[in-house]
């Protein structure tokens, strides 16, 4: 492959040309902006929630809605931008473009919309609206996967599938199918899940990013860690979904793939990449991933921290930082782009950071201003997916500046 493709995180994959818009040509370009979309309008809904300016509907308990929409919502949009993507990369074939990328983002708009107006539909019609979009997406990625007999990379159809069978517990709570506690266990079960998929994907690309733009030739991977870290964090996802009584081992299982994950990380060349906004921010993302795993240790084994910290710690300050820099980083590579940041992403970068940090901390350090910390969290959250909307929609609706389809 050219080296140039390489350092612009682009393949030489053909696209269809059927995709009569720029915005319709790869499946990162529709789901990007909806993801970043929805990041901007529901943290504010859910601070009003908080403060009582607005009543949720009563299908799901509020902190049950906000946890269900920021995954199944927010993060299964950046996932399928990304999947979409990259299957199409990794097998040589395309997976959505044109009008079935278009239905495919209909499909998760009209889950979010069944979701937001759920008190008022028939009993039923929300869990079918929401629970449509994960198989819809499994089957586009499944096929090019199967049609080039490309094994390795099918883990990502089975967390697919994961992710939907973690959604219908949630709304079979939802429906009184299934006693209360479940839609709890469903959401915690969705996050390690995501986190298994970071921790597929990041050691894949992390490294590979890094040496690509620094040139450090030192900076590797060491597959029997990755192999170690991945099967560690599957082992303690299996336990937290089927085994939920057995919190001690999960707290000891936590604190294991934590430090596994930091030891496979020594030599992806972190030190290399304060420079660069697209290379910094990837490396805080996991670090957040990884202080959430000790801190979901800490919490199980000496009881001495809130669980909620690591929550966080994991979901906005991992799972947000990193879905902020990847869509970043893709949204170049993928439209011919140099892997130059534009100006204002780099603040954004430092608000998501920001947003972590009060997000996790000031619950665990100044309870009493919890909701001074909330209120900061969701600014700069807004801030950086915000600034993320004005220099990439731009981007997302133009074509390649290369002038190849994609």
């Amino acid at each position: 492959m050219n080296r140039s493709l390489l350092l612009h995180g682009a393949t030489q994959t053909t696209a269809s040309p059927n995709a009569s818009l720029p915005v319709l040509a790869k499946g990162f370009r529709p789901f990007f902006l909806l993801a970043a979309l929805y990041a901007t309008v529901m943290v504010p809904l859910w601070l009003a929630v908080v403060n009582g300016s607005v009543a949720p509907s009563s299908y799901l308990q509020p902190s049950v809605w906000h946890a269900h929409e920021m995954t199944w919502g927010f993060v299964t949009a950046v996932v399928a931008g990304f999947l979409l993507t990259a299957v199409g990369n990794w097998t040589k074939r395309e997976t959505a473009t044109g009008a079935p990328l278009a239905g495919l983002a209909l499909l998760w708009v009209a889950g979010r919309v069944a979701m937001l107006l759920s008190g008022a539909l028939p009993r039923g019609v929300p869990a079918a609206v929401d629970l449509a979009f994960l198989p819809a997406l499994a089957l586009v990625l499944a096929r090019p996967l199967l049609a080039a007999k490309n094994h390795r990379n099918f883990v990502v159809v089975a967390i697919a599938a994961a992710l939907f069978a973690a959604n219908l517990l949630v709304h079979l709570e939802a429906l009184t199918v299934l006693p209360w506690g479940w839609a709890r266990r469903a959401t915690l079960t969705s996050v390690d899940l995501i986190v298994l998929l970071i921790l597929i994907i990041g050691g894949r690309t992390f490294p590979m990013f890094t040496r690509n733009a620094t040139g450090v030739a030192t900076i590797r991977n060491i597959p029997w860690l990755d192999r170690t870290c991945i099967a560690a964090m599957t082992a303690l996802l299996l336990v937290e979904a089927l085994m939920p009584a057995a919190e001690h081992a999960s707290a000891v299982l936590a604190g294991a793939v934590g430090l596994l994950a930091v030891a496979r990380a020594i030599h992806w060349g972190a030190r290399y990449s304060w420079r660069d906004p697209l290379l910094w921010v990837l490396h805080v993302g996991y670090a957040w991933l990884v202080l959430g795993l000790l801190l979901r240790a800490a919490a199980g084994v000496f009881g001495v921290i809130p669980g909620s910290a690591a929550t966080h710690a994991l979901t906005v300050g991992g799972i947000g930082t990193l879905t902020l820099g990847m869509m970043a980083r893709v949204s170049l590579g993928h439209t011919g782009r140099m892997l130059v940041a534009p100006g204002p992403v780099t603040a954004a970068c430092v608000a998501i950071t920001l947003a972590a940090l009060a997000r996790v901390l000031v619950p665990w350090f100044a309870p009493g201003h919890y909701a001074v910390g909330l209120f900061a969290a969701g600014v700069h959250w807004v801030l950086a997916f915000a600034v993320f909307l004005v220099a990439y929609t731009p981007i997302l609706f133009r074509p390649r500046v290369d002038g190849r389809p994609g």
